[in-house]
């Protein structure tokens, strides 16, 4: 569906994006993530062809993008950062007039306007004014405006920010939906968004890529230590002589002591073992209560600053 090979940008002597290589399949939902300046948004505007690379290719459903750009564009629904909109059109005045500037057929564009003002929940306020909108509306006219053509392929430049969390929570089923019939590059600076809505991910740093693998993948790499978070009430301090008992242990720090005369530890163990039920056991026979134990789920978020970091 889309290959990018050995893809170079630069701007005069800097290497905005170096030497990246990668492939995505038909039907995959795909997260783009990176740190301010690590490439992300001219990878985005290269694949859509709106700037050429310096250097490589990149084929858009077979299509060279530079050497056959209408077709390759023709694949391609393109929602940018920013929602930027015909703000004294009406929303079906706009999809329409997406409709005209893509040469949809005038036999079937009214018929398709529909179709997508339907798909994206815009009927409602479709024969409103884009400025009287709210931000979450505005969004799904810029995705309604990115179907226009029927593209096999959406590319989505940070499509719920600045929204609140009902409109980011109908922003991400729209997408899911979208995702069962399209192939979806999605753009986010909201990492448990990515983790949530895609099946794999590509992290850019530095204009380098760092990592291609599914969130869950990702997460798992770096969970190299197994941490649970255990809060007990130990007047006589009996915690780090039972644990020391523990040989799978090789980690146990007090974090704080709370008001209500309770401590707070964390305890690093062996990250395929889970000693949950070991550590339950062992406070029971020597009385000590536990108020509350919680094992430490490594994040998308954990893996991400990970791998941009160097491993840190």
């Amino acid at each position: 569906m889309i290959e990018v090979k050995n893809v170079t940008k630069k701007y005069g002597k800097f290497v905005a994006v170096d030497n990246i290589s990668f492939t995505i399949q038909e039907g995959e939902i795909i997260g783009l993530l990176g740190p301010n300046g690590a490439g992300k948004s001219t990878t985005m505007n290269m694949m859509t062809g709106f700037i050429e690379q310096t250097e490589g290719e990149i084929i858009i459903n077979g299509y060279d993008i530079v050497k056959k750009p209408k077709k390759a564009k023709k694949e391609i629904g393109y929602m940018p950062e920013g929602v930027p909109l015909y703000t004294d059109l009406t929303v079906k005045e706009f999809v329409t007039y997406m409709a005209e500037i893509k040469k949809v057929e005038r036999k079937t564009r009214k018929e398709q306007v529909e179709k997508i003002i339907e798909k994206t929940g815009l009927k409602d306020v479709e024969k409103k004014l884009i400025k009287n909108l709210s931000r979450g509306y505005k969004q799904r006219v810029s995705m309604a405006g990115a179907l226009v053509g029927g593209p096999k392929i959406l590319i989505l430049d940070e499509p719920t920010v600045g929204l609140d969390p009902k409109q980011i929570t109908e922003i991400r089923s729209l997408i899911k939906e979208l995702g069962k019939t399209h192939t979806v590059i999605l753009s986010s600076h909201i990492l448990s968004e990515v983790s949530q809505i895609c099946n794999k991910v590509i992290i850019i740093n530095k204009g380098k890529i760092v990592a291609i693998d599914t969130p869950e993948n990702l997460e798992n790499k770096v969970n190299n230590s197994n941490t649970i978070y255990l809060t007990v009430e130990d007047p006589e301090n009996k915690t780090e002589i039972i644990t020391s008992q523990i040989q799978e242990i090789k980690k146990i720090e007090l974090i704080k002591e709370n008001d209500d005369g309770t401590k707070q530890y964390m305890i690093e163990s062996n990250g395929d073992t889970d000693l949950r039920k070991t550590i339950f056991s062992q406070f029971a026979k020597e009385n000590v209560t536990i108020f509350e134990m919680k094992k430490l789920d490594t994040t998308l978020e954990d893996a991400f600053m990970k791998l941009i970091e160097g491993g840190k």
